[in-house]
């Protein structure tokens, strides 16, 4: 009776775990069962953006400022002023965590424009960037991201969270 208890437990967890939703799940290494890791609170969230030295491109940064390793999603949300849509991530995927440690920092790096006179183009006065679909994330202006006529858009792009700013411009460098 005892085994049949412990196995009917096992199924239950089993159950529980597969009917997560995505933003709870983090893929674990192989052979390895996945643990649940939370989705970060925004307000335990620090999102930046700066201009570069390239025009049109934006580095942003996200960092875990909580005491657990949680999870955020794995590109980040870029929306332009008041323009519909979100830039695209490359390389192309769909929505899936990406943990991000107490105290540690995720980077990504986000082209607003492929051609600076694309015809085109909408500019814009803020750019909003979010570590996660559920977070409102932070507006920056235009000015503060060294564009004092505003940002020209068209076609954006924002790479996959990585560990390093470095692996972001080399991972937009790649895609582009």
């Amino acid at each position: 009776m005892r085994v049949r208890s412990v196995l009917a437990a096992s199924a239950a967890a089993t159950a529980l775990v597969l009917t997560l939703p995505a933003s709870l799940a983090i893929a674990a290494p192989r052979g390895a069962q996945a643990a649940p890791v939370p989705t970060c609170r925004e307000g335990k969230v620090t999102v930046e953006a700066s201009r570069t030295d390239r025009p049109h491109v934006i580095h942003v940064r996200v960092k875990n400022n909580g005491d657990r390793t949680c999870a955020i999603d794995r590109v980040p949300t870029v929306t332009f002023g008041d323009l519909d849509g979100a830039a695209q991530p490359v390389p192309p995927t769909g929505s899936g965590p990406y943990r991000i440690g107490a105290g540690k920092a995720a980077y990504a790096t986000v082209r607003t424009i492929a051609r600076i006179d694309d015809q085109d183009a909408r500019t814009v006065r803020s750019v909003t960037v979010a570590a996660d679909p559920s977070h409102r994330g932070k507006a920056f202006s235009a000015r503060s991201l060294g564009a004092r006529h505003g940002v020209k858009v068209y076609e954006p792009v924002t790479t996959w969270w990585h560990a390093t700013q470095g692996r972001a411009d080399r991972a937009l460098d790649r895609a582009t």
